[in-house]
This record gives C-alpha cells, sequence and structure tokens, in this order.
C-alpha cells in the first residue's frame, strides 16, 4: 500500500520534476555501482594478487632474497609439460613430460641455483612427471614423498610440517596440490591457474605462519637470474 502511495504521489508531479528525480536516482544508482566495484577491485588488488615476481625488483620487494638466506621460503613447483597432454616430442614414457618440459625445468633449476641450494630440502611427487621435472630442475635425482601426489584438504598442512627451520623447501608437485594450498591462503579461483613449471615462493614466520610472495613463470627465471646479478 505505501510503495504505491508513494507511486501515485510520483505521478502526480509534473512531467519536468519527474524527470528531474529520475535523473538523480540514475545518478545515485551509478554512483552506488561505481563505489562497490571500485571497493571490491581494491580489495583485489591489495589482498588476492600472486605478485610476478620475474618483474624488475620485485624480489627483493617481496623480501625473497632475505627471506631465502634465513632458510624461511617454500616453493611450489608444478611439474613441466605433461606428454600424455601434448603433441609435442615427450622425453621417454607418456606418463612423463616432453622434451620442451624438460628444457623449462632446467631453466627453474638456473634461477634455483642462483639464490643458492645449500640450506634447501627438495622433494618430489614419486609420479614420473614430476619425478622428471625435479630430476631436471635439480640435475640428479631427488627424494620423492607420496603425500606430494596427494592434493586434499590437508595438503597445506603437510607442506608445513615438512618444513625445517632455517631450511628451505622445494617441492615438486601438481596443480591440484598448488591450488589445495592456495585456497587455504584466501587466493581467489581466478589467481589459481598454475602453467607447467610455474612456482610459488611462500615465506614462513617463526610462529609457522605463510604467506605468499609471489609466483615466477618456467619462461620468466632468466629476468630473476639477471635481478640476482644486479
Amino acid at each position: 500500500m505505501m510503495l504505491h502511495a508513494v507511486i501515485g504521489r510520483a505521478e502526480a508531479l509534473p512531467l519536468a520534476v519527474r524527470r528531474k528525480y529520475a535523473r538523480l536516482l540514475m545518478l545515485a544508482g551509478g554512483l552506488m555501482v561505481t563505489a562497490i566495484v571500485g571497493a571490491l577491485a581494491v580489495w583485489f588488488l591489495v589482498w588476492s594478487h600472486v605478485p610476478d615476481l620475474s618483474v624488475n625488483g620485485a624480489m627483493a620487494k617481496a623480501g625473497v632474497y632475505e627471506s631465502w638466506k634465513r632458510g624461511e621460503v617454500i616453493v611450489l613447483i608444478r611439474h613441466a609439460e605433461r606428454c600424455d597432454r601434448s603433441k609435442a616430442p615427450c622425453l621417454g614414457a607418456p606418463e612423463g613430460i616432453t622434451v620442451n618440459g624438460s628444457q623449462a625445468a632446467v631453466q627453474v633449476g638456473k634461477g634455483l641455483k642462483t639464490l643458492g641450494l645449500a640450506q634447501t630440502d627438495i622433494f618430489a611427487s614419486p609420479l614420473l612427471r614430476t619425478q622428471q621435472t625435479a630430476d631436471w630442475i635439480v640435475g640428479h635425482s631427488v627424494a620423492t614423498q607420496d603425500w606430494l601426489k596427494l592434493c586434499g584438504k590437508g595438503f597445506a598442512s603437510d607442506v608445513l610440517e615438512h618444513k625445517t627451520p632455517n631450511r628451505n623447501l622445494v617441492l615438486i608437485t601438481h596443480s591440484g596440490c598448488i591450488d589445495q594450498f592456495e585456497r587455504q591462503q584466501n587466493v581467489p579461483g581466478g589467481e589459481r591457474s598454475f602453467a607447467y613449471a610455474q612456482a610459488l615462493f611462500v615465506s614462513v614466520s617463526d610462529k609457522g605462519q605463510p604467506r605468499i610472495l609471489g609466483s615466477i613463470s618456467a619462461d620468466e627465471w632468466q629476468k630473476v637470474e639477471q635481478q640476482v646479478r644486479n
């Protein structure tokens, strides 16, 4: 009844007045939508964005070097290009990676070695594609652990449990496992798409609280090497 009364009063107003109020309502609505969209955009950029560490100066800005020196970093790396999902030449068995994938893994390894692996534990999922990726990254066989292929809800807890104080941890695993880790860090779905051999850097505080520092694509490691040398 009240709504009908309001509409009735509005219709009783002169046409010019009604048009003026209509324009004001449209302006107010537009401003409200703009404010909401702006707020969401700010939230996304501030709280959700995973920085690209290959950008000049990004490694230092994110604190990667200092955290790495203190042995506070976890690096989650997705395996390289799968042979059974590509038309590229295979490195060997179909369950493994492609020749292109092995070359990408070598680039990842060069970047990690530039940071230094003296105080670093390295483990891989036991599946062939992750084993091969790890071997090409490091240059020799890497110890495997079954939990790195189990991409369940407890994956993030398993990662933190395997982090030794004052030692960095590099894990070669699967996109589903990295996705589970990022979910617990409140990274939105649109940001959780991980490319082959892409690496996610995470720092862990003294209290065991993880913080995402950023990510590096396989083809961007050369830029990171240049950052380290400079």
